[in-house]
C-alpha cells in the first residue's frame, strides 16, 4: 500500500508546451516564405508588364508570320511523308518486278500473264513516278514560301532597326537646332540690350539738364507736368522740345539697328489715384492716361518715327511707382514712360 501511494504521487514529463512552440517556429518560417515569393512574384509582373507597345506588335507580327511558317512545315513534312511512302511503294513495285522478271526467265508460269502483269506494274511505276515529281513540285514550292517568309521577318526587323536609328537621329537633329535657337535667341536680345544702351546714353545726354526726367530700371521716365497741362492731353511747348528730341534720337538710332531686329518704342501713361470727377473730357484715370501716351506717339509720327515702331498704352493709377496718398508721392505717378523693346 506504501508503495502504491509513492508510485502515485509521481509527476509525469508534460512535453506539450515544446510542441506548441516548435510548430509556431515552423507556421512563421513558413509565413515569411510566402511573404518573399508574393513580393518576388509582384516585382517579377512589374519588370515584365512594362514593355513598349510598338515592339510588342511588331512580336506579334512575328508569331503570326512563325505560325504560318509552322503551319508550312506542317505541310511540308505531310507532303514529305506522302514522297516517302511513295518512294516505299515504287520500291515494293520494283522488287515485284524483278520477281516476276526471274520467273520469266526461269520459265515457270504462264508468259503471256506474267508479261501482263509487268505491264501493268509499269503503268503503276509511271503514275508512281508523276505522283512523286507532283509532291517534289510541292515540296520546292513549299520551300520557297518558306524562302519568302523568312524575307518577310528579316524585311520586319531591318524597318524595326531602321526607326530606331532615325529616331536616334531625329532627337539629335532637335537637340541641335535647339542649341541653336537658344544661341540665336541669346545673340538677339545681346543686340537689343547693345542697342537699348545706346538709345539710353544719347537720351541721357539730350536730357541730362532736365530735373523732372529720369531713368528706372530700363525706362524713361517723364513727369507729366514737363508734357501735358492738368487734366488734358495735349503736349505743351515744353513737352513739344523733348518729345522732338526722342524724335531724332529715335531717327539717328533707328539707322544703326539691323532690320532683323524688330524693336519698338513703348509709351506708357500713368496717373495718380485721385479719380477724375467724370464731367470733364475724361470719364476717368484710364481714359486720360491712354489719351496722353497716344498724344506722344502721334506726336513722334509727327516727327518722322514710323508708326510700326511706336506703342502706346494707358495705366491709369494702377501701376504706381510710389506708394501713398501724399502729394510727393502722385506727383511721381503722374507720369510718361518711354521703354525700347522688341516686338
Amino acid at each position: 500500500m506504501a508503495l502504491r501511494r509513492k508510485g502515485g504521487r509521481e509527476r509525469t514529463v508534460d512535453y506539450w508546451p515544446g510542441f506548441v512552440d516548435a510548430l509556431s517556429t515552423i507556421l512563421l518560417a513558413i509565413m515569411f516564405l510566402l511573404t518573399v515569393f508574393v513580393l518576388g512574384q509582384f516585382i517579377l509582373s512589374r519588370e515584365i508588364s512594362g514593355r513598349d507597345e510598338v515592339l510588342e506588335r511588331l512580336n506579334n507580327q512575328i508569331n503570326e508570320l512563325t505560325e504560318l511558317l509552322a503551319l508550312e512545315k506542317g505541310g511540308k513534312q505531310d507532303l514529305e511523308d506522302s514522297f516517302a511512302n511513295l518512294q516505299s511503294q515504287l520500291m515494293s513495285a520494283e522488287t515485284e518486278r524483278s520477281r516476276l522478271q526471274k520467273i520469266l526467265e526461269q520459265g515457270s508460269g504462264d508468259s503471256n500473264a506474267a508479261n501482263a502483269r509487268i505491264g501493268t506494274l509499269k503503268e503503276e511505276l509511271s503514275q508512281q513516278k508523276d505522283v512523286s515529281q507532283q509532291a517534289l513540285s510541292q515540296v520546292e514550292l513549299l520551300n520557297q514560301q518558306i524562302a519568302a517568309l523568312r524575307a518577310q521577318i528579316a524585311a520586319v526587323e531591318q524597318a524595326l532597326q531602321a526607326s530606331e536609328s532615325r529616331d536616334k537621329s531625329s532627337q539629335t537633329k532637335i537637340a541641335d537646332l535647339g542649341r541653336r535657337l537658344n544661341v540665336a535667341l541669346a545673340q538677339r536680345v545681346q543686340e537689343l540690350n547693345r542697342y537699348r544702351s545706346d538709345f539710353f546714353g544719347r537720351l541721357r545726354e539730350i536730357l541730362s539738364d532736365r530735373e523732372n526726367i529720369r531713368i528706372v530700371g530700363d525706362r524713361f521716365v517723364f513727369q507729366s507736368e514737363v508734357l501735358f497741362p492738368s487734366g488734358g492731353n495735349e503736349l505743351n511747348d515744353a513737352g513739344k522740345a523733348e518729345m522732338s528730341k526722342l524724335a531724332q534720337a529715335l531717327l539717328d538710332l533707328a539707322k544703326e539697328i539691323p532690320a532683323e531686329i524688330n524693336w519698338v518704342l513703348r509709351v506708357d501713361g500713368h496717373t495718380d489715384n485721385v479719380p477724375l470727377s467724370g464731367t470733364g473730357k475724361y470719364a476717368d484715370n484710364w481714359e486720360l492716361s491712354s489719351a496722353r501716351a497716344t498724344s506722344v506717339v502721334k506726336f513722334l509720327i509727327l516727327r518722322g518715327v514710323p508708326a510700326d515702331r511706336l506703342v502706346a498704352a494707358g495705366f491709369g493709377q494702377y501701376q504706381p511707382i510710389a506708394e501713398g496718398d501724399s502729394d510727393e508721392a502722385r506727383n511721381q505717378n503722374r507720369r510718361i514712360e518711354l521703354k525700347l523693346t522688341e516686338k
